[in-house]
Order: structure tokens, then sequence, then C-alpha cells
């Protein structure tokens, strides 16, 4: 860190994040905010709401799981930006900013600017992970640079084997590789020549790290083998579900920002008969995760934050070629938040009778984004490291013209 730039407090309630990403954009009215009245017009066959553990929230009749435990997160109703462009929205959520001259970072980029290496994080397992896939067309990192770019696993926890990029290879066994690195060993005579070579050093250094991820512990983290089969049944046996189980591993190794990108969300056609098969898989690897973290004293320091890059049109698209799906709509969204010190059992803002404009309370990208850095003990004033020396802050201030309503301060 900048030796100019505020230090994180160390005794903020949040040590980590996990983001679950909901890649495409969902619909607030068949997951977080439904509208029963509305009609089918609207709803569609999901006009069947569950009510949940706590009095007066109500979500998808998809989501039996989660409608058990809403005292451990709360739901924001009232997420807008305007913008209905994957990637321009995409970016917007992610930076709080819109995409113009500069190229700002996204969340976890900043994350690992102020939480990772050099700033007390250690282990070889990167301070910014996404399983499985880059987010989108769009610089992670921004003007901080490809060191802040996150780590993509690649492969599918899903598997037999979870192949991650790098550390996994496919089809190549444990003894093997550790054949290959005698062999490389015995080869490599120019250490022994060129004794205290700092350049050299280096490289050997650089190789171990490496053989560590491959052959050691830190890449044992990977192998969900070592989970018993009724944890990994508790959390599905799919990509999402094996994610959301890899996620809260890499939390039990204080890795600060982690990103499921679970893609599939895009339903101009086919949207109810996509939403019957994605929202119960949302609905058991969301909960099991935030169950599980919850039974092992991981809750209160992690913030889970569940959201796309915007909604759905409310009115469902009947005629031709449609025949049923919904479009983009940056109007109004949901966004699931929990854990780290952030109230459970609430509800923020409010859509209107028919989900498509705020009602209540609008909640910009800033206003979600500055309350999470918040709470992992970030100041909205920290500095970033302009490349034109522009004073840039993590949470854009009133003369940046970001729109913003304020902080979640209701929900801390």
């Amino acid at each position: 860190i900048n030796a100019e730039q505020p230090i994180p407090a160390t005794n903020s309630p949040a040590r980590s994040v996990i983001q679950v990403w909901l890649w495409g954009g969902s619909c607030h009215i068949d997951t977080f905010d439904p509208k029963p009245d509305a009609g089918r017009d609207y709803c569609g066959a999901l006009d069947q709401p569950l009510s949940t553990n706590v009095d007066g929230i109500r979500i998808s009749q998809l989501f039996p799981e989660l409608a058990k435990m809403a005292d451990k997160y709360s739901l924001i109703r009232s997420m807008t930006h305007g913008n209905n462009g994957h990637e321009t929205a995409a970016y917007l959520v992610q930076t709080g900013r819109a995409s113009e001259r500069d190229v700002f970072p996204g969340v976890g980029a900043v994350v690992s600017y102020f939480k990772g290496y050099g700033a007390g994080y250690e282990g070889l397992i990167p301070p910014y992970v996404v399983l499985t896939q880059p987010q989108g067309r769009f610089s992670e990192a921004g003007f901080l640079g490809p060191a802040y770019k996150p780590f993509a696993t690649g492969g599918n926890p899903a598997s037999p084997v979870f192949e991650v990029e790098g550390i996994v290879a496919p089809g190549i066994t444990e003894e093997r590789q550790r054949l290959r690195r005698k062999l490389l060993g015995s080869m490599n005579t120019l250490g022994g020549a060129l004794p205290g070579n700092a350049t050299l050093k280096t490289v050997a250094e650089s190789e171990q790290q490496a053989y560590e991820l491959i052959l050691g512990d830190a890449g044992k983290l990977f192998d969900l083998g070592q989970e018993a089969d009724t944890m990994r049944d508790r959390y599905g046996r799919n990509t999402f579900g094996q994610s959301c189980l890899m996620a809260r591993r890499l939390v039990e190794k204080n890795v600060p920002y982690i990103t499921i990108n679970y893609s599939g969300w895009d339903t101009h056609k086919q949207h109810f008969q996509i939403m019957n098969r994605k929202l119960p898989e949302l609905d058991q690897g969301l909960s099991a995760l935030l169950s599980d973290l919850s039974e092992r004293g991981l809750l209160d320091s992690t913030v889970v934050w569940c959201a796309g890059e915007f909604g759905r049109t409310p009115k469902v698209a009947t005629e031709s070629p449609w025949n049923g799906g919904r479009h983009h709509y940056g109007k109004v969204f949901s966004c699931l938040l929990a854990g780290g010190g952030f109230q459970g059992g609430q509800v923020v803002g409010a859509s209107d009778a028919k989900g498509e404009e705020v009602a209540e309370r609008p909640v910009y990208p800033a206003d979600l984004i500055g309350s999470i850095y918040g709470q992992l003990g970030i100041p909205a004033e920290a500095s970033l490291p302009h490349p034109q020396g522009t004073p840039t802050h993590v949470v854009p201030d009133k003369s940046e013209g970001v729109p913003m309503a304020g902080l979640l301060t209701e929900l801390v």
C-alpha cells in the first residue's frame, strides 16, 4: 500500500468477501422481490411466494431453504442504475462508477489492493479468486494494473478432479509431477555454478512457490475430495454448489475476496423453463454457504453479496420471437447481503407494485460498494493510485457526479 494511503482498521468486522455474481442479470420479482398481485403477465407461474422465518419477508416459491434463514441475510429491493447494457451495467455494479475516460478497478481488485499482499496477507493462494471464469468483458483491475487481476481457476469443481488452471494438470498424476520436478532439477546446473546470484535466487523461489501450489498443502485446498460426501451433497453436486463449497474453503484460508461467477441468467427466451432449473440450484448452494459459514463462526467476518448487473423486465415478453422471456432492466433490481457485520432479517428499499420503478430508498452501486468497504475497514476517503495523479477515493465523492443516496447505515 502506498505509504500516504490510509491503512484499513484491523478491528473491522469483515475479513473476507464472497460475491455471488449472477452474470446476465436475474429477475428481481422471480427471486427476492415477488409481486404475486401483479398478475401472470408479470409473474408467470411464479406467483406463490414463500413466507420466511422473518415476519413480513417473502421470497420466491423456489427458495424453500433460503426462506428458512431470512434472519441471516437482508434484502435490498431498490438497487438501481438505469443501464441496460451487460458490460456497462456490470462495470457500474463492480466499480460504482460509470464507464467514461478512466477505467476504475472493481471491488475485488480494490479489496486485494488494501487487504492482499503488502497489507498483511500471507499465503500462496492469490488474494482475489474467481470461480471459475472471469466475470465479463471489462478489466477487473482497471488502472491498478495486472497485479490486481483475479486468479480465475477455470475447471469445474463438480468434476471428479477440479482441474484448477496452473495447479492441477489434466491427465497427469501427482507422482508424474514429482518425477518431472526431479528431472528438471537434475538438468539445472546453472544455479550451482552461480551461487548467490539474485536473479537465479528469485527464479528458484518462484519455482518453489509454484510447486508448493501444485504438490504441497496449498494446492490441496482445491481438492474437494477432502470434504465429506454429506457436505458436498448439502451444497449440491453441480458447478454452482461446489463453487460455493470451494468459496467457504478459501475463506477458511483467509482469502480476502472470492467471486463465484454463476452465469446463465440472460433469459430473453425460455425464461421460466430456465428458472425452474437455476433457482433451486441457487437456493441450495447459497443457503448451504450461509448456514455452513454460520455454523463455523465465519459468517460474522465474511460479507456475502448476491446480485447481477441488473434485473429483468417485470412484464414477461410473450410476443414472438421471445415467447416468455425477460429482457435487461437496470431501473430496479435486488441484492442479497449477509454477514460481515451487516444485520440480517431486514429489507432496504422497495419497488412499486409491479416491480417497475424504485418506490422507496434508492440504492446505487456506489452506496452498496462503499458499505462493503466500510465493513472491511476500508475508509470511503482511502486513496487509489490514479495513473495521472488525480485525487481518487475508493468511494466517489459528490464532485464526481456519481449517483449516490447514502451508505447502508440501516444495516450496520
